[in-house]
C-alpha cells in the first residue's frame, strides 16, 4: 500500500471522527435546550401564591392556583341548555378575531383586546392584555433596557400558537407595565398565551410549540424566557376550560309565521326598521349602544332563499353585562316583531312560550350572572370577552 493510498485512509478516518463528534455536540446542545425549557426549578412568582403547593389539585371542581383573583368553580355549572327547550338554544358560530394593527405610540395591544374602551390608560390594558387569571404568565429576562423599535419585530412572530392569543407587556420608564409601543423604552418584559378559549384548553403541543419560538424571539431580542412548568400550566389550562365549558350559555327565542312564510326582501326591511343592523354573513345583529352586540338573529335560511317561516334571536349570555339586559331587551323585541310580522314566539318544538316560563328563564340567567361575577370573570367584562369570543 503506497503513502499515497494510506494518507487518504487516515484523512477519512480523522474526517469521519469529527462528523461523529460534530453530530453528538449538537445534540448535547439539544438536550440542554430541552432540559432548560421545562425545567421545574422555578416558580412564576405572578401565577402562584408564596405558600402554594408545588403540586396542583388535579380534581373536578378545583380553583385555578393563582394568587389573585382566584377562580372559583366550586358552584354547580348551570345547564347551558338552560330553558333550551324553552327559550330553543341555538348552535352557537365562532371565528377568530383578526388582529388590527394600531398606531405608533398608542396602546397598540387595545386593538386586539375584546370590549376594550379608546380612552383606556395603558396600564389598564396592560393589565387585561397578560391577565394572571386567564393567561401563562412568561417572564422575559434582559439586562438593561430595550427600544420598542427594537423588539416589535421579533414579537409580531410570535402572536397565536394554536388557537390562543399571545400577547406582551413592559415595564415603562415611568414604572408601569404597558404594551409594547414604538417609541417606547422597557425594563422588564412579559409574554401572556391564553390559557383556554370557548372550544379547547392549551395543550401539551401548544405549549411546546410556545416554548421553542418564544427562546427563539428571546435571543433575537437578548433576553432569556423564564418558562413555567408544563405540568403546572397544563392543570390551570384544564381547570379555566372546565370554568369556560360550564358557563357558555347562549339562548334564542324562536318567531315562527302564522301564515305564508315572509318573503326575505320584506323581512330585511322589517328588521331594519326594528333596528337591527345587517352582517355579511347574512345575520343580523341589535347593537348595544356602545359599540357592542346585544343579540343576534337568524332567518334560518341560506343567503339565496327567498323565503323564511322561522326566525331565531340568540342571546351570548356570558359576552353580554346583566347591566345591559340582554335576555329582556331579546323577549322585548321578539314581541314587537309578533306584531309587526304576524307570528308567535315558540321554543325548539314549535310550542308557544309563556310569559311565566320567559320569567322563570329570566331568573336563571340571573343566577348565571351572578356565578360569573363570583368567580371573577364577569359577563360582558373584556376577561370574559376574551374567553367567550
Amino acid at each position: 500500500m503506497t503513502d499515497f493510498q494510506m494518507s487518504l485512509i487516515v484523512g477519512a478516518g480523522v474526517f469521519v471522527a469529527g462528523v461523529f463528534s460534530y453530530n453528538k455536540w449538537q445534540e448535547y446542545k439539544a438536550r440542554k435546550s430541552v432540559e432548560r425549557a421545562f425545567a421545574s426549578d422555578h416558580d412564576d412568582v405572578l401565577m402562584r401564591g408564596e405558600d402554594a403547593p408545588a403540586e396542583p389539585d388535579l380534581g373536578e371542581g378545583s380553583p385555578v392556583l393563582r394568587q389573585e383573583p382566584v377562580l372559583d368553580l366550586d358552584a354547580p355549572a348551570p345547564d347551558a341548555t338552560a330553558g333550551g327547550a324553552a327559550a330553543g338554544a341555538a348552535p352557537r358560530e365562532t371565528a377568530a378575531p383578526a388582529p388590527v394593527a394600531g398606531a405608533a405610540r398608542a396602546p397598540t395591544g387595545i386593538a386586539a383586546l375584546p370590549g376594550a374602551r379608546p380612552d383606556m390608560p395603558p396600564a389598564e390594558v396592560a393589565e387585561s392584555l397578560v391577565d394572571p387569571l386567564i393567561d401563562c404568565i412568561i417572564p422575559l429576562n434582559f439586562e438593561g433596557a430595550l427600544r420598542g423599535d427594537r423588539i416589535l419585530p421579533a414579537l409580531q412572530k410570535l402572536r397565536r400558537v394554536g388557537n390562543k392569543p399571545i400577547h406582551y407587556i413592559g415595564v415603562a420608564v415611568n414604572g408601569d407595565w404597558e404594551p409594547i409601543v414604538h417609541g417606547g423604552v422597557y425594563t422588564k418584559l412579559q409574554a401572556g398565551v391564553q390559557l383556554a378559549t370557548r372550544t379547547t384548553a392549551l395543550n401539551e403541543i401548544e405549549y411546546s410549540e410556545l416554548v421553542t419560538r418564544l427562546r427563539s424571539v428571546a435571543d433575537e431580542i437578548g433576553a432569556e424566557a423564564e418558562v413555567p412548568d408544563m405540568i403546572d400550566v397544563m392543570s390551570e389550562a384544564r381547570t379555566l376550560h372546565r370554568f369556560v365549558a360550564g358557563h357558555d350559555a347562549q339562548l334564542g327565542v324562536n318567531l315562527a309565521a302564522n301564515g305564508a312564510p315572509w318573503a326575505i326582501s320584506t323581512l330585511i326591511g322589517a328588521l331594519e326598521n326594528q333596528g337591527f343592523d345587517v352582517r355579511p354573513d347574512g345575520r343580523f345583529s341589535m347593537p348595544d349602544g356602545a359599540g357592542g352586540v346585544l343579540f343576534t338573529l337568524s332567518t334560518n335560511v341560506t343567503l339565496g332563499a327567498d323565503t323564511t317561516a322561522r326566525l331565531t334571536l340568540l342571546l351570548d349570555v356570558p359576552c353580554v353585562a346583566p347591566e345591559r339586559d340582554g335576555f329582556g331587551a331579546m323577549v322585548k323585541c321578539a314581541h314587537a316583531l309578533t306584531q309587526r310580522l304576524d307570528a308567535t314566539v315558540v321554543d325548539d318544538f314549535d310550542q308557544p312560550l309563556s310569559d311565566a316560563a320567559l320569567d322563570e328563564i329570566k331568573g336563571q340567567v340571573a343566577e348565571f350572572y351572578q356565578e360569573m361575577e363570583a368567580a371573577d370573570i364577569p359577563a360582558g367584562s373584556t376577561r370574559a370577552l376574551r374567553l367567550f369570543v
